[in-house]
């Protein structure tokens, strides 16, 4: 069985983050989510409701944050 983490992300009405999860300190929601978008694009899907989530391994998401400078 694989283990997975899910990053949840939640839009404002105007299409910028709200929040999202396993965000980094030293980044806004909005850099975290661009970030993601950017490196892992086919992790991501879009839901209804103003939400998205990126599904990701443990050792990926942490080789984001640490990409990201966390």
């Amino acid at each position: 069985m694989t283990t997975e983490v899910i990053v949840h992300a939640c839009y404002y009405p105007d299409g910028t983050i709200k929040e999202i999860g396993e965000r980094p300190a030293n980044l806004t929601g909005q850099q975290w989510f661009n970030f993601l978008c950017q490196k892992v694009p086919h992790a991501g899907a879009a839901l209804s409701g103003g939400r998205h989530i990126f599904r990701l391994s443990p050792s990926d998401l942490d080789a984001l944050k640490a990409e990201a400078g966390v």
